[in-house]
């Protein structure tokens, strides 16, 4: 979910770039038509992408901001019961 925001943050980024390139006169309106157009489309995949995203398969984010519906950023992960040691993981 994390990436999927720097995505879409890229994307969101490039239509910014098109507005600012026409406020300063960019005479190309074709390229600009094109790249809007593109972002466009991408947009699209993009949403139908996310869509598939498994909501029971997450980590809890201990800054809240892509945990699930009901999933607060201080609650218990059974993940961290989990034993780990270093010494076995690399025999």
């Amino acid at each position: 979910m994390e990436n999927a925001s720097v995505i879409r943050k890229a994307a969101r980024e490039i239509l910014t770039s098109c507005t600012g390139m026409q406020l300063c006169g960019y005479q190309d309106d074709d390229y600009i038509q094109l790249l809007r157009g593109e972002i466009e489309e991408f947009r699209i995949l993009f949403a139908e992408w996310v869509k598939s995203f498994d909501q029971f398969n997450y980590q809890i984010d201990r800054w809240g901001l892509f945990n699930p519906v009901g999933v607060n950023y201080d609650d218990y992960d059974p993940d961290d019961d989990i034993p780990f040691d270093v010494d076995d993981f690399f025999e």
